[in-house]
């Protein structure tokens, strides 16, 4: 009896590497967030001070701000998720307001003088793509997605 061959995937996917914490919903906690995925990007690779680690920061900062400032129910924590797959960066904050949407209006010039409104404007220049998701049970999730140099 001859033994069968074993059957090979013709591309097998990269493995994800995912980090996942959740955050105070305070300007202490976003800040936290900020240093510990960055910490993690070094760790898997994309060093700090790169173009690509910088502008995960600025993704992680905007993203994590507006949750702590727009997203915060109190007693509530916010969560980050960091997700390397193959050299797409996904960054995910998660927040309780799932009513408290960005809307077209949050993507609108904000006055010159203006000391807010500029955050999901850094996040879509940055960002190669972003998207407002639903959050089960509860809440929302902002996700934005970054094509890292090879």
């Amino acid at each position: 009896m001859t033994p069968q061959p074993l059957a090979v995937a013709p591309h097998t996917p990269a493995p994800a590497s995912v980090f996942t914490q959740r955050f105070s919903s305070t300007p202490r906690g976003a800040r936290l967030a900020r240093r510990l995925a960055l910490h993690q990007l070094d760790a898997w690779g994309v060093p700090y001070g790169t173009a690509a680690s910088d502008t995960a920061a600025v993704l992680v900062a905007e993203l994590a701000a507006n949750a702590v400032t727009h997203g915060r129910v109190p007693g509530r924590d916010f969560e980050l998720v960091v997700r390397l797959t193959g050299r797409t960066l996904r960054i995910e904050v998660s927040d309780a307001r799932g009513e408290r949407r960005p809307t077209a209006g949050d993507m609108a010039e904000p006055a010159p003088l203006a000391e807010e409104g500029r955050g999901l404007l850094l996040v879509a220049a940055l960002a190669d793509r972003w998207e407002v998701l639903d959050r089960v049970p509860v809440g929302k999730t902002v996700a934005a997605e970054l094509e890292l140099p090879h």
